[in-house]
Parts: C-alpha cells; structure tokens; sequence
C-alpha cells in the first residue's frame, strides 16, 4: 500500500528478538517512510538509557535500529523527539501534563511498605515512573493492596501495570505510573501531534504493559505470535476486529500482522 500510516512499536520481545527478520522488517517500514511519509515511533518500557543500551548492542551485532521519529520510554511516561541537531530532546509539553496528581515521593514511600517489592535499578526509577521487580505470585495481591493504599492518601492518582521480567529471580515488572500516562495514552498524543488519523496507526506488542496500546482503541493492534499469557489471556477476553494475533513470533509476527491490515 502507499498510503502514509504511523508505526508504533514495543521493542523487547516484539520488533527485538529475531534479528534477521527484524532487519527485513526495518528495512521495509525505512523505504516506506521514504516513499509515503510513514513515522516511525519506538514505545519501549525501558528508560532512555536502557534504550541507548540497547541501541549500542544492535550495533555491535551489525542490526542496528533505524532511528525512530519520536521515542517514547519508561512505559509511556516520557516522549522523546529530535532537534535540529538530531538529538533526543525530551517533550515537556507531555511531563507538564503528567505532573497533575502525581506525588513520587509519596508513591514511593508507600511502596517502601511492602518488602516483596525489589527496586529495579537506579536508572529505571524516572521522574513519573517508580518500578518494582515481583514475583507473579504476589504481583497481583501486592498491587491491589498498594493501589488501595494511595487511594486513601487523595493526594494521587495512579495506576499500577504489571508485566513481564527477564530478571532471574522476579518475573514480574510492577510500575506505578500517574493515571494520566500508559504507552496507550502517549500514543495518543504523538498521533494528535502528528495529526494522523487512527485508522491509519498500528500499534504492536507482546506483554502486558502493551495492553494500553489496544484496549478499548479503534487504532489498528498486532500481537507477536511470542506474546505473554498475561496480554494473551486480555486479549481473548476483549476481542477487537481491529486487533490481529499473529502466528509468527517478533519482527516476523509484526510484518505478518503489517500484511494483514495491508499497510505493508
């Protein structure tokens, strides 16, 4: 198809995890933005840092990530774009209107309750992000205990997003986030700012911190063929005709999915 479209994509686990047909893939959607204007957005759960991190592998593996049009990090909590000198500058327009309602120190503290929780490292713990390893059993009890917790404080408004860990011991992510801010949300508003309609946007993903890019959204949804149990089982339970679960797993499940909608 020739038609301009906005690409929007998790990185681990979905458009990371099979190199080859990642660059298949990249090297697609580059000719296409070329030809037809398509932007490109990466939407990661990592920080910048880790993003940056991840960047440098790929290029010493010679898989280098194309550079996105805009960056969006740390579970939907900060957009980056790039200025005339083809750094990332960070959008302050989003940071000013994730700021309503939102108390780090507070959510911090009250997390500092419950000792199941582990503090993921230093560079993931952002200025609208407080992050947690768990492990799955308690990962659900914790969080609504939690939630409740800052509920009662009123001076917050939160939500918390449980997801998948690489991490050895915790396989969870638990993420207490200002209520105004998800990967869906800040798809949202890099659409509007980039003034592209809905029904020209896909969105991809594999777990469930992805789940804000499809619930309740008329933009077009891939799941990886790879895709945890957790978004999975979310995914059965609320079916959307503008969803498709891909057979194949990654880069490849992407494309599949690209074909499907035939933006691609």
């Amino acid at each position: 198809m020739c038609a301009k479209f906005l690409f929007v994509s998790d990185l681990d686990h979905t458009l990371v995890g099979n190199d080859l047909a990642m660059v298949k893939l990249l090297d697609d959607l580059q000719l296409h933005r070329s030809q037809h204007g398509t932007k490109i957005v990466y939407s990661t759960g990592r920080s910048l840092h880790l993003y940056q991190e991840l960047q440098e592998s790929q290029k010493r593996k010679q898989r280098d990530l194309i550079k996105p049009d805009i960056l969006v990090c740390a579970v939907g909590t900060e957009i980056y774009h790039y200025d005339g000198k083809e750094e990332l500058v960070l959008d302050r327009e989003w940071s000013k209107h994730l700021s309503c309602n939102w108390d780090r120190e507070l959510v911090a503290r009250t997390a500092a309750n419950f000792p199941s929780l582990k503090p993921q490292p230093e560079s993931e713990q952002r200025p609208f992000k407080v992050s947690y390893f768990v492990r799955e059993e308690k990962a659900a009890q914790i969080a609504l205990e939690l939630e409740n917790l800052l509920v009662k404080e009123g001076k917050v408004e939160i939500q918390i997003i449980c997801s998948h860990s690489d991490h050895k011991e915790y396989n969870r992510n638990l993420d207490i986030l200002p209520s105004s801010a998800n990967k869906g949300m800040a798809m949202t508003f890099v659409r509007e700012k980039l003034a592209i309609d809905v029904e020209k946007t896909v969105a991809c993903g594999d777990s469930g911190n992805d789940i804000a890019l499809f619930a309740n959204r008329q933009e077009k949804g891939i799941i990886v063929g790879n895709a945890q149990g957790e978004l999975l089982d979310w995914h059965h339970n609320n079916p959307n005709p503008n969803r498709y679960l891909a057979k194949n797993n990654f880069a490849d499940g992407i494309a599949e999915g690209l074909r499907h909608f035939s933006l691609l």
